[in-house]
């Protein structure tokens, strides 16, 4: 009996999707993003644990940008970690490449699982964009060029708030993002109720089909620029590929691309480098020329 396409048991499903594993030495990444998010909160202009929600885990980490003091673009970021582990205060660091190109950053924290719900979260998320819309102007932003970016889980939570109906359920313009960059992101959850992050996400049929974005894909007019890393394990690309498909049959605009050489948790070091392949492909999505000397 196989479980998921042509896997057949929790062990192979665990192989792919096992992050931790498919590198030698996960810790040295932890303390990477660790480090560089400490060199982050010092080096950049910051205020941390804005709230966005009620709730003491829905806040927002915003670092303005640089020698911008209004009307900058916006870029949301949503962390990953499988909605149930880290926060927004590993990834401080993803703000030190667009920041330094004059686009105001913000790394957004949510509740975990199995605390709450992926629903639950997905919400939190989408609440999140609308603070930012509603209050852009606070930390120089222009409410009018919001930009998202989310990795891992974080790239499945990007892809979710594309699909959403912000009209009609936040009262905001249809086109709040726009333009988005899902990184290494999971965009069909079936496979992960067999994996071992079952116990933490309870995930069951109604949520797999609520929340999977490869199911929702419709009509957008926000452009997509999708990447993961090269030598991250083979589904993370079938995921990522399967997705796009969808999207450009709904007639949408975007761009698929994999980074050569870099692993699950090196997919997200260019926003560190404003001369980076990752800013550069971001910079024009979002129509900035980059960094001074970059």
């Amino acid at each position: 009996m196989k479980l998921y396409r042509d896997f057949i048991t929790q062990a192979e499903i665990d192989a792919q999707y096992d992050v931790e594993k498919s590198v030698p030495d996960f810790m040295v990444y932890a303390r990477h993003y660790i480090d560089e998010s400490k060199l982050a909160r010092h080096r950049l202009r910051c205020e941390l644990d804005v709230a966005y929600g009620p709730t003491r885990d829905e806040h927002v980490d915003v670092f303005p940008a640089a020698g911008v003091t209004r009307g900058a673009p916006v870029l949301i970021f949503i962390h990953g970690g499988y909605w149930r582990m880290l926060s927004s205060k590993e990834f401080s660091c993803v703000a030190l490449g667009p920041v330094a190109a004059g686009i105001a950053t913000l790394s957004v924290n949510y509740a975990l699982a199995p605390k709450v719900s992926i629903d639950e979260i997905v919400r939190q998320c989408r609440a999140a964009v609308a603070w930012v819309w509603r209050n852009a102007t606070q930390f120089g932003g222009d409410p009018d060029r919001i930009y998202l970016t989310g990795h891992s889980a974080g790239g499945h939570l990007t892809a979710m708030c594309l699909q959403t109906d912000w009209e009609g359920e936040y009262g905001l313009p249809a086109d709040v993002i726009k333009g988005a960059m899902p990184i290494s992101g999971l965009f069909d959850l079936r496979p992960l109720r067999w994996s071992l992050m079952q116990p933490a996400l309870q995930l069951d049929d109604g949520v797999i089909r609520r929340c999977s974005p490869l199911f929702h894909v419709g009509p957008s007019k926000v452009p997509l620029s999708m990447t993961w890393g090269g030598d991250e394990p083979p589904e993370f690309a079938r995921q990522s590929e399967d997705f796009f498909r969808e999207w450009q049959r709904a007639g949408n605009a975007g761009e698929i691309w994999p980074q050569r050489g870099a692993n699950h948790f090196t997919a997200i070091y260019g926003f560190e480098d404003p001369k980076s392949e990752l800013c550069r492909r971001l910079f024009r999505m979002i129509g900035v020329r980059g960094a001074p000397g970059a």
